[in-house]
């Protein structure tokens, strides 16, 4: 039986997570230019002021894990790691981004504030102790092959390392041809664990390999299950977000569009609202 606890506080740039308060994470797929990146952030930025949410800065500087080798993949390190910089500065606002090697962890480390690994890559040893001893908060990805209590393995390699700024995000789980599923029962057994639990809707809708050499996805379905992942107990919420999905060069099928967020956060605050409400009269 899980047993219900309250999460460690993780600090991420000046944000906290797991104090009660709902963050959001959030950006697009991947660099697609300098300007993009900034735009973005700055919308982004002011979006989640004005609705109270503490907000941290996300997108890849390579996308090493694509369908197609056609696909597009980002900058690459250097300079995506500039690019980041250049968010940072102009944005003010903590930075995400995701490692898939061991060697890129102290370099991303000088940008971001949370180094992300990758779900296909969350029982990669030396990519997580890498990261780890960076300092820098890990949002470990659980795996869509491991259940839920399987990520208290991967959190211990980041706390042996002496860093217990973990983060742990769901993202589904497959489930037969081209689908995942999101199993709610997993947000209570993760944070279970002792560690604040982000649920990544965006990437949880996606249907991998299931267009024509891309990953296709159902955005349709991005407001029912972020409100049913907040309902169900969680610290924050992570989406993929463009101004124009069909232009986006990754994952286009399953972000949500720029304009559409305002009135989902709205959504999303009065459910944690409710949530947090009940927890507090009980």
């Amino acid at each position: 039986m899980v047993s219900p606890q309250t999460p460690a506080i993780v600090t991420a740039g000046g944000v906290r997570i797991g104090d009660g308060t709902l963050i959001l994470i959030a950006g697009p797929c991947v660099i697609e230019s300098e300007a993009h990146a900034v735009e973005t952030a700055l919308a982004l930025r002011d979006i989640t002021r004005r609705a109270g949410v503490p907000f941290i800065f996300k997108a890849s500087y390579d996308k090493a894990n694509r369908t197609s080798g056609a696909s597009f993949r980002g900058p690459g390190l250097a300079e995506g790691v500039r690019v980041l910089a250049r968010v940072r500065e102009a944005a003010s606002v903590p930075i995400l981004t995701d490692i898939h090697e061991a060697s890129h962890a102290a370099v991303a480390a000088d940008v971001a504030d949370v180094l992300q690994i990758p779900a296909f890559l969350s029982r990669q040893t030396d990519l997580v102790e890498a990261a780890a001893r960076t300092g820098r908060a890990v949002n470990l990805k659980k795996g869509q092959f491991l259940a839920p209590l399987d990520m208290r393995h991967a959190i211990a390699k980041v706390t042996a390392a002496g860093n217990r700024n973990v983060i742990v995000t769901e993202r589904g789980v497959s489930f037969g041809y081209n689908n995942l599923v999101v199993d709610m029962r997993a947000f209570p057994i993760l944070r279970s664990i002792g560690f604040p639990v982000i649920y990544d809707v965006t990437h949880s809708l996606q249907l991998p390999g299931a267009g024509d050499g891309v990953t296709a996805g159902q955005a349709e379905f991005i407001e029912p299950m972020a409100s049913a992942g907040v309902a169900a107990g969680l610290d924050g919420v992570f989406m993929e977000v463009h101004e124009e999905p069909s232009r986006a060069k990754s994952d286009a099928q399953n972000a949500l569009k720029l304009d559409l967020l305002p009135a989902l956060l709205e959504r999303l605050v009065q459910i944690h609202q409710v949530v947090h409400g009940s927890a507090v009269r009980r």
